[in-house]
């Protein structure tokens, strides 16, 4: 199994991205909600520049955010500075939507635009909103095509799946493995939050709580905008978050929802989030490293050929390295 690293978008991502090459991680995906992290793209170029191993790639593009084209030549922009290092994953969209209040696209769009996204990477024509596209950049302009560039698509349920089974070259999946993938596909990506426990460390310990409070803060968000009501208030401290949040006005609301999206708990979050910390534990990254291990290696039984470790909370770089050192990569020994 592959061990890589998925990193909440910063201006320092670049230092913790050159961090995780170093302690042998696989891959750096970058999450892409422009609300909430800077631009991408830009910041993977960075990366790529301060690096020469690691692969790169953002997880994950919402397909709305931007034309096909602007993505197409993002994509052969990084290929052409961090050659045969690039992979993409395309999504329907949660904090990179909902953030500026829309809601996930529909399936439909998704397969449409990452169908035309393809062909312009081979170089061919494309008809988006009854227009012909093509790439046309000459020599030195952008990579060249066509461009073997890995899209993966992020899946949650049928219909994801669907469409990864035609169009993807795997899938990209949160905190739950899809071992139905299998049938279609060799690679399956799994991003998950999580801190190493240090010896004596429980999960009130302090260093612990500011560590996963931006994850615990996530099972509230997700449960709001995927269940509404009744899916939140089944959480602990469910109903105090959601009545908080609801007596903001509706047309302003999802900015409260979704500040500091999977870097820390706002100030909706924070009078709540500690209630969640014994299910947070449970569904992370979070225990001691031979705990870790084993979550991994059940993982892997289940079809997960790669895990991308999310770290969070005031020291990552302290995050990067006990984990790398927990899962016992190259680097960190």
């Amino acid at each position: 199994m592959d061990i890589s690293c998925a990193i909440a978008t910063s201006l320092a991502t670049p230092s913790h991205v050159q961090l995780a090459e170093e302690l042998g991680y696989e891959r750096a995906w970058l999450y892409d909600s422009p609300a909430v992290y800077p631009d991408v793209w830009m910041i993977l170029a960075q990366c790529a520049e301060r690096t020469g191993r690691i692969g790169l790639g953002p997880a994950v593009l919402v397909p709305s955010l931007r034309h096909p084209m602007v993505n197409a030549a993002a994509i052969a922009t990084l290929d052409a500075r961090a050659p045969g290092r690039v992979a993409v994953a395309v999504g329907t969209g949660f904090s990179g939507r909902l953030a500026i209040g829309e809601r996930p696209m529909h399936w439909n769009d998704v397969a449409l635009y990452v169908r035309v996204l393809r062909a312009l990477l081979k170089g061919e024509e494309a008809q988006w909103q009854g227009k012909t596209l093509r790439m046309l950049h000459t020599r030195n302009f952008a990579a060249p095509r066509p461009l073997e560039v890995p899209i993966l698509i992020a899946v949650a349920g049928p219909k994801g799946l669907a469409v990864a089974a035609e169009l993807g070259d795997g899938v990209f999946t949160v905190g739950v493995p899809r071992p139905e993938a299998a049938s279609f596909t060799s690679r399956q990506v799994l991003l998950n939050f999580g801190t190493i426990l240090d010896e004596g460390e429980v999960i009130t310990s302090p260093r612990v709580f500011h560590s996963l409070a931006a994850s615990a803060a996530v099972l509230f968000h997700g449960a709001y905008e995927s269940g509404g009501a009744k899916s939140v208030d089944a959480l602990p401290g469910g109903r105090a978050w959601r009545e908080s949040i609801e007596a903001l006005p509706v047309a302003s609301r999802h900015l409260a929802v979704h500040s500091g999206h999977l870097v820390e708990a706002n100030e909706h979050d924070r009078e709540h989030v500690n209630e969640l910390m014994e299910l947070v534990r449970i569904r992370s990254f979070t225990g001691s490293p031979h705990e870790v291990r084993a979550q991994l290696e059940a993982l892997s039984k289940c079809g997960v050929t790669e895990v991308a470790y999310q770290p969070a909370g005031p020291n990552l770089e302290r995050e990067l390295r006990a984990f790398a050192s927990a899962v016992r990569l190259e680097g960190s020994r």
